[in-house]
């Protein structure tokens, strides 16, 4: 069963994504920003996080920059989900070390549609 955490902190977004990656058989954890998802990251080895950008408190940018620093997590996938959609917030992200850069608003089919396409 491939495992997916869900990091956004707006409650809509996330419920929606965790109904959809259900429904395809992924186990899916959820944190509403980037410190309850490092806490998650802790125990738990993900196939692929999906993180927002903005969030309180830690937020994408620096959540993506320790999983990379983090050995056990080296061969976890990460796709930013955002509203962050300029030209240089995209090559930030993929600079950082992003799998795949995808913008808000979104589809729902489209997103699944992407993060099955990563990990196969």
């Amino acid at each position: 069963m491939k495992k997916i955490l869900i990091v956004d902190d707006e409650p809509n977004i996330v419920m929606t994504l965790e109904y959809a990656f259900k429904k395809k058989d992924f186990e899916v954890y959820i944190a509403r920003d980037g410190g309850e998802a490092l806490q998650i990251l802790e125990k738990n080895i993900p196939d692929v996080v999906l993180l927002d950008i903005m969030m309180p408190n830690v937020d994408g940018y620096q959540t993506l920059q320790h999983i990379k620093k983090t050995e056990a997590l080296k061969s976890t996938k990460v796709v930013f989900l955002t509203a962050k959609n300029k030209e240089s917030d995209i090559e930030k992200g993929i600079q950082l070390g992003a799998d795949k850069y995808l913008t808000k608003p979104f589809s729902v089919k489209k997103i699944v549609s992407e993060i099955l396409g990563l990990l196969n």
